[in-house]
């Protein structure tokens, strides 16, 4: 509460993540000023607080209506947004504003290998999984070969980051051999609808579909590194 005080003295926003209901209205119970609704759809590691990752499990059509109606602040849709369609979605349902990470990943620019970005806009990409053998906590990214074999070991992960540096032994020679079937690739179960690979041209598309659907409402859309 100390932190939150002082970012509420300096007017600062602040911006907490929701699992689940019950994470939301806490979140608001305590002064938090927008609430981000991840459901379970979202690629990489999501921020459940209250249960388990295992136990808050939910989807973006169930999570965001409910989110949207249980609290006052201003809420954020985030977990399988990747195209105008999904921004529509989410705002009808009653989000203010969306985060979208999947689409953006085969975008110049984002950061992630060129093995990672064409494995995100590869067609083969049929299935994500979630897993907590790469990290040590629970994960969504594209399922593969280094994936499918961690499920045959039969001991659980180390703690987090122990786990993470185990896995880098296989994955980081994997990524400098251009070897997507041996690295960790993080995303969303929306990643088959990645298809930009500039930011420009996804924003857009965004932009336009919004428009489309909302033509009284201002749009303001941003990339947040």
């Amino acid at each position: 509460m100390e932190i939150l005080d002082e970012c509420r003295r300096r007017a600062i926003k602040t911006i907490g993540t929701a699992t689940t209901l019950e994470e939301a209205v806490v979140l608001e119970n305590s002064g938090i000023d927008l609430i981000v609704a991840s459901s379970f759809e979202g690629g990489g590691h999501r921020g459940s607080f209250l249960r388990s990752p295992t136990d808050s499990l939910i989807g973006g059509f169930s999570l965001i209506p409910q989110v949207a109606d249980a609290i006052e602040v201003p809420v954020i849709a985030s977990g399988g947004i990747a195209d105008g369609r999904g921004l529509v979605a989410a705002l009808a349902l009653g989000a203010e504003g969306v985060q979208i990470g999947t689409a953006f990943l085969p975008c110049a620019g984002s950061g992630v290998s060129k093995t990672h970005r064409t494995a995100a806009l590869s067609k083969d990409v049929m299935r994500t999984n979630l897993t907590d053998a790469f990290t040590g906590r629970l994960a969504r990214g594209i399922e593969n070969r280094l994936m499918n074999e961690f499920k045959d070991i039969n001991h659980p992960p180390l703690p987090f980051p122990l786990q993470h540096a185990l896995t880098q032994t296989i994955a980081a020679p994997a990524s400098a051999q251009e070897r997507e079937d041996l690295m960790p690739l993080w995303a969303g179960q929306s990643v088959g609808l990645c298809h930009h690979t500039e930011a420009s041209e996804l924003m857009a598309e965004l932009i336009a579909k919004a428009d489309a659907f909302f033509p009284n409402m201002p749009v303001h859309l941003s990339i947040v590194e």
